[in-house]
C-alpha cells in the first residue's frame, strides 16, 4: 500500500501542476471579461471604436487557458497559441480586457523556465511584428505610449522565468550532490564493514582450522587435549558469531539494542595474543614509550592490523615466533609485527589482507609498509597519527617493557564451565603444533 501511494504521489503532483495554473488563469479571464461586460453595459462609452465582446471574443479569450493545459507537451507551441490568440483578439479590434495577456504571461514564463528562452523570444518578436503590421494595414492607431510599459513587462517576465530556471537547476544540483554524498557514505560504510568481516573471519576461522587439526590429530592418543581444542573451537566460533552479528546488524539496520561488546582496541591486545599462542604460534609483545589513550579510529586500526598480521603469519609464514612492537610517540603510534618465517615468495603480490591493512592505515592518515624482515621472515610496519589527548587525562598504565618470549601455552578454559577463566588462562596440558600451511609461503598475505 505504501509503495502504491508513493508511486501515485508524483503523478497527482504533475496533474495538479498542469491543471491549477490553467484553472486560475481561466477564472481570472472569465471574471475580468464578465466585469468588463457589466461595466460597459452600465456605463457605455459612445466614442469608443472597440468592438463589443461577442462569441468570437469569448473563444479567443478561452484559447489561452486551454493552451496552458497542454503546455507540458510542448511549451513553445503553447506560447505560440497564446500569442496568436492575443494578436488576433487585438487585431480584430476587441477591447483591451484586464486579464487578456494573463495566459500569454504564464506561457512565456513557463517556456523560459524550461530552457526554451531563444524560441520564446522569437515567438514574442514575431507576435509583436504581426500585431504592429496588422494595426498599420487596418489603419487603426498604434498605441505607442504603451510600448514602453509592454516591453518592460515582457523583460520582467523573461527575467522571472530565467530566475526560476536557475533556482530549479540549483535545487536539482544540490539534490544530486546530496544523493552522491549519501552514496559515497554508503560505499565507505560498506568498505569498512567488508574490512571488518575480512579481519574477523580470517582470524577466527584460521583459529578454528588450527584447533580442529589439533583435535583430529590427538583424538585417539590424547582425548583430553582434543577436548580442550574443541572447547577452544567453541569459544572462537562464539566470538565469531557475536562479531559478525554486530557487524552485519549495521547492514540490516534492525538491531533491537545497541551492541554490548565495546569496539576492539589495544586494550584487547593481550587477549588476542593469548589466542594466537593457544593456536600454536609463540608471540611476544614489546612496548616502547608510555601507553596512552588513543583516538577510537586509531585504536581500532592498530588492533585490526595486528590481528590480520598475526593471522597471515599463522597461515602463510611457517614461522616459529612473532614479535609485536608498539612505540608510543608524542603524536603517533608506530606498530611493527615481525616473524621469523620464510618471508614473501618471489613474485608474490599483495593479497586482500595487506590491501585492507593499507586502506585502514590510509583512512586515518597513516601509512603501512610490508615486506621482508631485516634479517629474515616478514615485517609489517604501520605509522598511525595519534594526537595527544587532553593533558588532564590519565596517561594510562605504566610501560610494560619488553616481555619475555612465551612458548605456546595451553588453551583457554571454556567460560561456560569456568566463568573466572579468561583467554589464555593457564593449564597443565602441553600444546601441540599441527602443520597447516600452504605450499607457497607469503603467497596470499
Amino acid at each position: 500500500m505504501s509503495r502504491v501511494t508513493a508511486d501515485r504521489r508524483p503523478r497527482w503532483g504533475g496533474i495538479a501542476r498542469t491543471l491549477v495554473p490553467a484553472l486560475v488563469v481561466g477564472l481570472f479571464t472569465l471574471g475580468g471579461s464578465a466585469f468588463y461586460a457589466v461595466r460597459t453595459a452600465q456605463y457605455p462609452t459612445p466614442d469608443t471604436t472597440a468592438l463589443p465582446l461577442d462569441g468570437l471574443a469569448a473563444v479567443l479569450l478561452a484559447v489561452g487557458p486551454v493552451a496552458l493545459l497542454f503546455r507540458h507537451l510542448n511549451r513553445v507551441v503553447a506560447l505560440t497559441v497564446c500569442a496568436a490568440a492575443v494578436v488576433v483578439y487585438l487585431g480584430l479590434g476587441y477591447p483591451l480586457v484586464g486579464p487578456l495577456g494573463f495566459a500569454f504571461a504564464v506561457a512565456l514564463v513557463s517556456a523560459v523556465a524550461a530552457g526554451r528562452h531563444h524560441r520564446a523570444l522569437a515567438v514574442v518578436v514575431v507576435a509583436l511584428g504581426v500585431l504592429l503590421g496588422w494595426l498599420l494595414v487596418a489603419g487603426r492607431p498604434v498605441p505607442w505610449p504603451a510600448a514602453g510599459p509592454v516591453l518592460a513587462w515582457l523583460a520582467a517576465l523573461v527575467a522571472g522565468g530565467a530566475l526560476w530556471r536557475v533556482r530549479r537547476e540549483r535545487t536539482a544540483q544540490a539534490r544530486r550532490a546530496a544523493e552522491a554524498e549519501r552514496r559515497r557514505s554508503a560505499d565507505a560504510e560498506r568498505l569498512r564493514i567488508a574490512q571488518e568481516l575480512h579481519d574477523v573471519l580470517g582470524h577466527h576461522v584460521s583459529l578454528i582450522n588450527v584447533q580442529a587439526g589439533v583435535a583430529l590429530y590427538l583424538m585417539d592418543d590424547d582425548p583430553e587435549q582434543a577436548r580442550t581444542a574443541l572447547t577452544e573451537i567453541k569459544r572462537a566460533s562464539r566470538d565469531l558469531l557475536r562479531e559478525m552479528r554486530s557487524t552485519l546488524g549495521v547492514l540490516r539496520g534492525v538491531d533491537e539494542q545497541a551492541p554490548r561488546a565495546p569496539t576492539p582496541g589495544l586494550d584487547r591486545l593481550d587477549a588476542l595474543l593469548d589466542e594466537v599462542r593457544a593456536a600454536g604460534l609463540p608471540v611476544r609483545r614489546d612496548t616502547e614509550g608510555g601507553p596512552r589513550p588513543l583516538p577510537t579510529g586509531v585504536d581500532l586500526a592498530a588492533y585490526r592490523i595486528v590481528q590480520e598480521s598475526l593471522t597471515n603469519t599463522r597461515r602463510h609464514a611457517r614461522a616459529g615466533t612473532a614479535v609485536v612492537t608498539l612505540r608510543f610517540g608524542a603524536d603517533a603510534l608506530d606498530l611493527t609485527v615481525d616473524d621469523d618465517g620464510a618471508g614473501p615468495a618471489p613474485g608474490a603480490v599483495d593479497g586482500t589482507g595487506l590491501t585492507g591493512m593499507r586502506e585502514r592505515a590510509r583512512s586515518i592518515g597513516g601509512t603501512l609498509t610490508a615486506g621482508p624482515g631485516p634479517e629474515r621472515g616478514f615485517r609489517v610496519r604501520a605509522h598511525l597519527p595519534a594526537p595527544p589527548a587532553d593533558p588532564t587525562t590519565d596517561p594510562g598504565p605504566a610501560d610494560h617493557g619488553p616481555a619475555d618470549l612465551v612458548a605456546p601455552g595451553p588453551l583457554a578454559a571454556d567460560p561456560a564451565t569456568d566463568p573466572a577463566a579468561g583467554p589464555g588462562s593457564s593449564g597443565t596440558v602441553t600444546q601441540a603444533r599441527v602443520p597447516d600451511h600452504p605450499t607457497t609461503p607469503g603467497a596470499d598475505r
